[in-house]
């Protein structure tokens, strides 16, 4: 059986005991588990020393001057997902140019990203929490739902709130003609931002979209829902638009980490701690993803 010498898991990667117990079947040496992120780069580099393969979760950076020091490194299995080079937290590019196969994982928090939208929606628009979003309670049936960002998970949203009766329309990178099949409608960003009432941005880190004027254009008495990680807009913009009386913004741990302590307490922003997408299903299917990945490495 192919082994690698030695495999790393860097940081906390949150793979479950048994997933340790099957990489240890792929490295002849014991493999090495840390709970905290490297505080530097130098830290970083002694923990991977001579090790062949590593494990690494969002947290923590590996760039071009680390993969450069580590001349034994022959797979980085990212325990996170990896939708484009641009937003990974991994050389991507630079390390596959060294012969380095890089590998992430996707669809394995998108179930609980859909519960907390549409729970959290829900609540808002019949007040069962803090605040209410019209003077009446109000049903999802009819309301004028725009996804941006038509991924897996923005396309679990459309399957999710198709059957209570949303109209929903969509902006994407890419147009899904089979959703548009599907009653889901496809309008350039400015458009959707006014035909729609609701808003959920579903869009990879690093990416900025709404400014000034997309949130003029959106207008007031709106709601603006954001899983995303990071922020995909400029947090001065996005104040001067919820200031006004009648907007509302919800943000799960993930998609409200980036977000100033000020902002995080203005009356109608719902800024939770916790991220949407965690949960002991979430866990376990990280871990099989994870070690799905580590496995085809030595089927190539």
């Amino acid at each position: 059986m192919q082994k690698f010498n030695k495999i790393i898991c860097v940081d906390h990667t949150k793979l479950e005991d048994w997933a340790i117990e099957e990489l240890q079947e792929y490295s002849e040496s014991k493999v090495e588990v840390y709970r905290e992120s490297p505080d530097s780069e130098k830290e970083l580099l002694e923990r991977i020393g001579e090790a062949e393969a590593v494990i690494v979760s969002w947290k923590t950076q590996i760039p071009e001057s680390v993969i450069k020091e580590c001349g034994n490194l022959k797979y980085i299995g990212m325990a996170c997902s990896l939708y484009d080079d641009e937003s990974a937290n991994v050389a991507v590019d630079f390390a596959r140019d060294q012969g380095i196969t890089v590998k992430g994982i996707f669809d394995y928090g998108d179930p609980g990203v859909i519960e907390f939208i549409v729970s959290e929606l829900i609540g808002l628009l019949h007040g069962f929490g803090k605040h209410q979003w019209r003077e009446m309670p109000v049903e999802l049936t009819d309301k004028k739902i725009g996804i941006i960002g038509l991924g897996t998970t923005g396309q679990m949203l459309a399957e999710a709130l198709l059957p209570l009766g949303a109209d929903l329309y969509y902006f994407s990178r890419s147009r899904k003609k089979e959703w548009e099949t599907k009653e889901v409608k496809y309008l350039n960003l400015k458009e959707l931002l006014k035909i729609t009432e609701i808003i959920s941005l579903h869009l990879p880190k690093n990416t900025k979209l709404l400014g000034e004027e997309e949130f003029k254009a959106f207008g007031s008495g709106k709601i603006l829902i954001n899983t995303s990680l990071g922020l995909p807009f400029e947090e001065k913009a996005f104040v001067n638009w919820i200031k006004p009386d009648g907007n509302y913004a919800i943000f799960d741990g993930d998609g409200g980490a980036s977000l100033s302590e000020e902002t995080k307490k203005i009356n109608r922003v719902t800024s939770h701690t916790k991220s949407a997408g965690w949960s002991a299903e979430t866990q376990r299917r990280l871990s099989e993803k994870v070690l799905e990945n580590l496995k085809s490495y030595f089927k190539k």
